[in-house]
């Protein structure tokens, strides 16, 4: 497998309680506010990226979550292939 680094932006910033039900989630993001935007930077063991962002965004989401989009760099989307 192989590890796949993309970000969710979020629709709102998480309280402490939302963060700590989050990293019960997940353990291989780090949520953060930059520039005012809410987000969580992952870097996911996966076979392809499009899994990989689905499966944090299920975890995400699965918590109740708003999710506003998934911003991915381009080298990332240029190794994935």
């Amino acid at each position: 497998m192989k590890e796949h680094s993309f970000t969710l932006i979020l629709a709102r910033d998480p309280s402490d309680d939302e963060s700590d039900l989050l990293y019960g989630k997940f353990d291989d993001g780090t949520i953060s506010t930059i520039a005012g935007v809410p987000q969580i930077s992952f870097h996911r063991e996966s076979d392809s990226l499009e899994s990989a962002i689905r499966s944090a965004l299920c975890d995400v989401q699965s918590s109740g979550f708003p999710v506003s989009r998934v911003e991915i760099e381009p080298n990332s989307v240029l190794q994935a292939s």
